[in-house]
């Protein structure tokens, strides 16, 4: 009966997002939009913090680590839903779902890490300036950036593993726009006390953990800014920090209200819109936080067109403007 169980389902079906028809192709392109706007504007950060050895710091290391780590989370998820907003059959193989189980965690425990390292990085710079290249070396931010590849790649493979051992019988929709591991696991006909027990040690570890430390680095940070005189110094060290505090609150404000702060009234359509605020509008909204205000960006940005001679009005000392 198990053997025949496991066999019966060999595909998902993704419901997908709770669209009217009448609606679908206007938040097709919507959707569209937003995941070309998330993958040029991640691109471009990337290029240019390869480009533009001015940027070649540990902040912006791991900066690079974070736009393609959004630039993968959201293309794990967005060309899936595209496809399945303009097919009849929005259907998804066993092997493809768990595939995209593992790398949705993959790529958002990657995140998570980073962010960690940036808030320290930051907590660094601000308290031990005078320190700060003795301790942020290139070995401890190269260690930094494989620790973390290496920790979501375990724990990503972990919950992978214990999903594939799972057997599932006859239903198989999955009320959502991608394989979510919550989803997954409502279906299963098996015993999932492991894999809950699991999820429930492992999110202690890889989110709790991870914010935790983020909240201290940054309640040292506020305690020595406040002991700055200067009120410019001030509105300075908050400004070095804004943008990262910014990615931290959209980040780990819905996954938190999602995954660790579940509530029985919880909806289908509410989880859905809180999955779709850190999966797809986040990685989108990241490079506009990150660049925007960001002098180095802007500054990197003129320099390298300069550079390319594409656009040579920028480059008769106009460079500045950028800064």
């Amino acid at each position: 009966m198990t053997g025949r169980n496991q066999t019966i389902v060999s595909e998902f079906l993704l419901l997908g997002l709770p669209i009217e028809s009448e609606h679908r192709n206007l938040f097709y392109v919507l959707f569209l939009a937003m995941y070309v706007t998330t993958v040029l504007g991640n691109l471009l950060i990337i290029v240019l913090i390869c480009l533009d050895p001015h940027l070649h710091t540990p902040m912006y290391l791991f900066l690079s680590n974070l736009s393609f780590s959004d630039l993968c989370f959201s293309s794990v998820t967005m060309p899936k839903l595209l496809q399945d907003m303009q097919s009849q059959d929005p259907s998804i193989s066993y092997p493809g779902c768990l595939t995209q189980m593992y790398f949705f965690l993959f790529f958002g425990d990657l995140e998570d890490f980073l962010l960690v390292a940036m808030a320290y990085d930051r907590y660094v710079a601000i308290c031990f300036p005078l320190h700060y290249t003795t301790v942020m070396s290139p070995r401890l931010c190269l260690f930094l950036v494989v620790l973390s590849w290496i920790l979501t790649m375990f724990h990503a493979m972990l919950h992978t593993l214990l999903m594939a051992r799972l057997h599932f019988c006859a239903d198989n929709v999955i009320p959502h726009f991608f394989c979510d591991m919550s989803a997954l696991l409502k279906l299963s006909c098996s015993d999932t006390r492991v894999n809950e027990l699991v999820i429930f040690i492992m999110g202690g570890l890889v989110l709790v953990i991870p914010f935790l430390l983020i909240i201290m680095s940054y309640a040292r940070i506020v305690s020595s800014i406040l002991k700055v005189p200067s009120a410019r110094g001030i509105c300075k060290a908050f400004s070095t920090c804004g943008s990262h505090l910014t990615v931290v609150s959209l980040f780990y404000g819905t996954v938190i209200g999602l995954y660790l702060c579940p509530s029985a009234s919880n909806s289908t359509v509410k989880e859905t819109v809180m999955a779709m605020m850190y999966a797809v509008v986040t990685p989108m909204l990241n490079p506009f936080i990150y660049s925007l205000r960001n002098r180095d960006m802007k500054g990197a940005l003129g320099r390298v067109f300069c550079k390319k001679k594409k656009f040579p009005f920028l480059c008769d000392g106009q460079v500045g403007m950028f800064a």
